[in-house]
């Protein structure tokens, strides 16, 4: 009578059941997700017709999948992700249609699965969840995909997939996540995706996409959360309308080809600005890549509470903008390898939760901030490679942070962790003391030195005697005050040695 088997999350526990046994049960769910299971795919489950939920992700199973699983009535749920299987996926199972209120998913992915997406997959039209990433699938995406018209998400990253996106996706109106990232994707971004009103992640880096970032990213699609077209051929500027998307928590753009001004508008961005609940489908196992600490990481559990900003390695000029410092839940800043002038914002240190700051590479000027020190979460800086000048702030967080090349490649810049002493150091547009000016001198300037005070000197001793030369009433003051004082002075001591004279005749 046994319905329901579940002994997921067992890792010490070992399937070896002979291929040969018939159960005398018919399971709806079943999960063996991180047991071990040896033998290969479990034989007994051809025999399972009532099932809706299968998983058996993270079991160590190897090979292809068998041919009597396409036989197989559809199974709502498929979860065979994390496991070593190889082969085509011509073999899963599609007979008939589910309509009933489990989540309808196949999760294949990190497996190795190989040759094209197979077309027998396009009669799942029921599908809400499709992930088919870190497989070795090639080829285009067959048009007849667009009979998924339930999906939430599409997840083909990680694949040896090229070609276009095909345009039948943006008729996919309730997709809200389309990762196409690390694969050969080329060509524009079709304009059909600006009908994807719902969609929170668009993930298409890492491919050879090329063009200008559409307008429409913002102007139809304003649900945007991660935007990522990390490592491509985009060209032209950042788009103005990119900041209509206000819960944007990843902006990734770095190492394209895009030029001009860095939008002061991103400064407005709501989500990066507070933080937001967490966001998106959460039975999809999305990942996202993304260079934090100076280290690229790829994020899942924790990819909702990630908020960051990567422009990096392209051609964008002009300074910084100080509205960008108004981003205070922003972790992570990238700027670097770009042609950036102006200096640092006065104000950077508000932006307190910032772990990773980068402006590396750029042509920065001016003196560093002092309020870079309030940053107390930060643990990755990089501010080499600019005209930046002065003493380095120190203190707080900033004293952790001891690694010389941090601030390299800035020939003005002196003191800790740099060998540069600022003792001998002269502050931008700073007025040397007179202290300093007579030490740097030479023997010349002390001659001048004494020639001013002696002149100081004969000009208040002589003003004084000729005015009382000319000065009747002054003269006759100035002799009664000293006749006055000299007075006094004989009474005092006269005094004192009238007493000293009593005290010794008492003696």
């Amino acid at each position: 009578m046994l319905k329901y088997l579940n002994v997921a999350s067992n890792q010490m526990l070992t399937f070896n059941v002979s291929r040969e046994w018939l159960p005398p049960f018919q399971l709806i769910t079943v999960d063996l997700s991180s047991c071990k299971i040896v033998n290969g795919f479990p034989q007994w489950l051809r025999t399972q017709r009532e099932l809706r939920s299968l998983v058996l992700s993270n079991s160590t199973i190897s090979g292809p999948l068998p041919a009597w699983l396409r036989k197989m009535p559809i199974i709502p749920l498929i979860n065979l992700s994390h496991n070593n299987l190889s082969g085509p996926l011509t073999n899963l199972p599609i007979r008939g249609t589910y309509h009933g209120d489990e989540i309808r998913a196949l999760f294949m992915q990190n497996n190795l699965f190989n040759e094209s997406i197979p077309r027998s997959l396009c009669t799942r039209t029921d599908l809400q969840y499709l992930n088919l990433s870190k497989n070795r699938l090639s080829g285009k995406i067959p048009n007849c995909l667009k009979n998924l018209k339930n999906l939430l998400v599409m997840m083909l990253s990680s694949n040896g997939l090229s070609g276009t996106i095909p345009r039948f996706i943006g008729n996919i109106s309730s997709l809200a996540l389309l990762n196409l990232n690390d694969n050969n994707f080329s060509g524009n971004l079709p304009l059909e995706i600006w009908n994807l009103r719902e969609l929170g992640i668009l993930d298409l880096g890492d491919n050879a996409f090329s063009g200008k970032i559409p307008e429409w990213i913002g102007e139809k699609v304003t649900s945007l959360v991660i935007f990522r077209l990390h490592r491509n051929n985009f060209t032209a500027g950042i788009p103005q309308s990119l900041c209509n998307n206000s819960n944007l928590q990843i902006l990734d753009v770095a190492h394209n080809n895009l030029s001009g001004t860095i939008p002061h508008c991103l400064g407005e961005l709501f989500g990066m600005a507070n933080n937001l609940d967490p966001f998106g489908p959460q039975e999809s196992d999305e990942y996202v890549t993304q260079v934090l600490n100076g280290v690229p990481l790829e994020y899942t559990k924790t990819l909702q509470y990630v908020i960051n900003m990567d422009l990096s390695s392209n051609k964008l000029v002009g300074e910084i903008p100080v509205e960008l410092t108004a981003l205070q839940a922003l972790m992570g800043l990238n700027l670097s390898n770009n042609h950036l002038s102006g200096g640092i914002p006065e104000n950077i240190g508000n932006m307190k939760a910032l772990i990773s700051l980068d402006f590396s590479g750029n042509e920065l000027s001016g003196m560093i901030p002092p309020s870079i020190a309030a940053l107390n979460f930060l643990s990755h800086l990089n501010l080499s490679n600019n005209n930046l000048s002065g003493r380095i702030p120190t203190g707080n967080q900033l004293q952790t942070l001891i690694d010389p090349s941090i601030y390299a490649g800035n020939k003005d810049l002196c003191g800790a962790p740099l060998p540069k002493d600022c003792s001998n150091h002269e502050e931008p547009n700073a007025t040397p003391t007179p202290k300093n000016k007579y030490e740097a001198g030479d023997e010349s300037n002390k001659v001048w030195f004494y020639v001013d005070l002696t002149c100081g000197f004969a000009t208040g001793f002589w003003g004084v005697i000729v005015v009382l030369v000319l000065k009747k009433e002054w003269r006759h003051k100035l002799f009664m005050f000293a006749e006055e004082t000299m007075d006094k002075i004989h009474v005092v001591v006269m005094v004192g040695i009238n007493k000293m004279k009593r005290g010794r005749e008492a003696i």
